[in-house]
């Protein structure tokens, strides 16, 4: 009955002081900033509209990355890479702290038998014995367990979004250097067409320098223009090399080559006109884990204001026994029921501490996530920008490329025929091989776009 009756003046206490705020569950705060967070990419002015949306941040990744050989990478990635192996791990962890948090809500039980043998003098010997069983429970009055539970469950699902945000970031990884990869392939392609150029030039040259046409100083300037595209093609080697090792680290596999298409080959979406799915940013794996972070947080300053109010608790303990004090046989059973209840009172500063560092943690917490949101919708910005003017510069280019082309042609053919110096075939040749290189860079940019774009919206995965 005197257990029944501190319940009875707990459950009071509680209603009398009102503590609604020990009891909360999360709500998303209102005065976070979602839209005006991306500029128009045409115009410059102005911002996407929030509810805009076209579904391409959506899509599953294997509708983004058609290419074959691109999946089979990912895919290895996906398997083998040691981070995401990790944030699965995370997740385990986070679950039986869940499951721990949620048997707290139970009494805890114990069993311990013991037995005693003793002689005074040279009397009998004494044999008593006990197999003793012990409960004890916190009885949650003010919320100290319930909020530590939802504490556990929102960082449970804070493990699966940095999942999810590892997974995306692994997978535009993997196709940004796949497409640097294919950049590079092409752009030792035209290095090499233009080695052949240059040799031909510098053949050229020699062949009129022999018949008298041309001095030594025009071959001289073709042989070092041919050394010089020789060079490039050097170094662009090295660098194939370089991104095949890292693609290979991403996949936790020792270096080696990367199978590959080509650069001309690829399809990626490239209409995005009706809109970016802006209302998905606060979605996004590792904005959301930053919400479940001020989530966390909240239940965090719960549990610190719980710990001003009483605490009770039950035990009871239970045994089998022969010693009640004097030695009886046989054994009988033997039980009692504590009941306590403990209202801390002068805790040192301890408590009001603990409580404001909590609030300020929810602070801190609170402005990491709008934080993230403002990045987001900048990288969202930024990918559209780029690619817009990398698609418009490549256009540009093309019909620089067209013009070059001719210009190559004729500057060779007019000095054969003694119309021009051997200078303006070698700068109409650079300027060729300059172009060319500019065109697949910007075709690369806007390639990284579209997958920056996929990232900076969360990415599908799937």
């Amino acid at each position: 009955m005197k257990i029944k009756n501190i319940i009875i003046l707990s459950v009071a206490a509680v209603l009398l002081t009102g503590c609604k705020s020990l009891y909360g569950t999360y709500e998303r705060p209102k005065d976070v900033r979602t839209d005006s967070i991306v500029r128009d990419p045409v115009t410059g002015v102005g911002y996407l509209s929030a509810t805009d949306t076209t579904g391409f941040g959506n899509l599953p990744w294997r509708s983004v990355f058609t290419d074959p050989q691109l999946q089979v990478l990912i895919n290895k990635t996906l398997t083998n890479n040691p981070d995401l192996l990790n944030a699965a791990l995370n997740i385990h962890i986070a679950e039986q702290q869940v499951k721990t948090a949620k048997l707290a809500f139970l009494p805890q039980v114990a069993f311990s038998p013991q037995g005693t043998l003793s002689q005074f003098g040279t009397g009998a010997v004494s044999k008593t014995y006990s197999l003793p069983l012990s409960a004890s429970w916190n009885v949650d009055l003010f919320g100290n367990l319930l909020s530590q539970k939802r504490a556990a469950q929102v960082a449970l699902l804070a493990a699966r979004d940095y999942q999810l945000a590892v997974k995306t970031n692994l997978i535009c990884n993997v196709a940004n250097l796949y497409y640097t990869l294919l950049m590079l392939d092409r752009q030792l392609e035209i290095i090499t067409n233009m080695e052949g150029l240059t040799k031909e030039t510098w053949d050229m040259m020699k062949l009129q320098m022999q018949l008298g046409r041309a001095r030594s100083t025009s071959v001289q300037s073709a042989e070092a223009s041919y050394y010089n595209v020789q060079t490039q093609g050097v170094d662009l080697k090295r660098q194939i090399r370089e991104v095949e090792n890292s693609l290979s680290l991403l996949m936790g596999e020792p270096a080696h080559g990367i199978p590959r298409g080509k650069l001309e080959s690829q399809n990626l979406p490239s209409d995005f006109s009706g809109g970016l799915g802006i209302g998905r940013l606060a979605n996004r794996p590792d904005v959301h884990a930053n919400e479940m972070a001020l989530a966390q947080c909240f239940y965090d300053v719960e549990t610190a204001r719980s710990r001003f109010y009483p605490s009770l608790n039950i035990s009871s303990t239970g045994a089998f026994t022969n010693n009640a004090g004097a030695i009886v046989n046989p054994g009988k059973i033997l039980w009692n029921l504590v009941g306590q209840l403990t209202q801390p009172i002068f805790m040192k500063g301890q408590l009001t501490a603990g409580l404001r560092v909590a609030e300020d943690q929810y602070k801190k917490a609170y402005n990491n996530w709008q934080n993230s949101l403002l990045s987001a919708g900048s990288e969202v910005s930024k990918a559209l920008v780029q690619y817009n003017s990398s698609d418009e510069m490549s256009k540009l280019e093309q019909q620089q490329i067209d013009v070059l082309r001719k210009n190559v042609e004729h500057t060779i053919l007019l000095y054969k025929q003694s119309g021009s110096s051997y200078l303006e075939v070698i700068t109409a040749q650079q300027q060729l091989l300059n172009a060319e290189i500019s065109k697949v860079q910007d075709d690369f940019s806007k390639m990284q776009a579209v997958v920056s774009l996929y990232y900076a919206l969360g990415g599908g995965v799937k």
